[in-house]
């Protein structure tokens, strides 16, 4: 079974052994708006914690979107890519940016959790 935890920036990952699935949250999708245009990184590229990832763009603003934690993108989601409206009916399911093998489980250890997320969002609203 996975576990997710989520990211002040907006992210959440959910982390099955070694890999890791990066999306953003629903509260991220309700800040943006309409998403019209997203692009994932490749395969074999290298992220740092809070490196810039992927880009999604809305509506209302474009937008970096960051990887919570550091390794090496094993594969990035072309369906968002093809149908990026997708991540706004799905943003924490089948609409997630990229997957990565992680570098160090210390730093997903460190995430929020849903709990800690929600409260966050509650005090920060934007």
């Amino acid at each position: 079974m996975s576990e997710k935890k989520f990211s002040k920036k907006h992210e959440w990952v959910s982390l099955e052994g070694e890999v890791a699935t990066v999306g953003i949250t629903k509260h991220a999708t309700e800040l943006l708006g309409d998403i019209v245009f997203a692009e994932v990184p490749e395969a074999g590229k290298s992220v740092e914690k809070e490196g810039q990832a992927a880009v999604v763009e809305s509506t209302k603003a474009a937008s970096d979107v960051y990887s919570p934690i550091s390794g090496e993108i094993t594969e990035g989601n072309k369906a968002i890519v093809d149908d990026p409206s997708s991540i706004n009916s799905d943003p924490e399911g089948v609409s997630w940016f990229f997957k990565l093998k992680i570098k160090d489980k210390g730093e997903f250890d460190s995430l929020m959790s849903k709990e800690e997320y929600d409260k966050f969002c509650k005090e920060n609203p934007n």
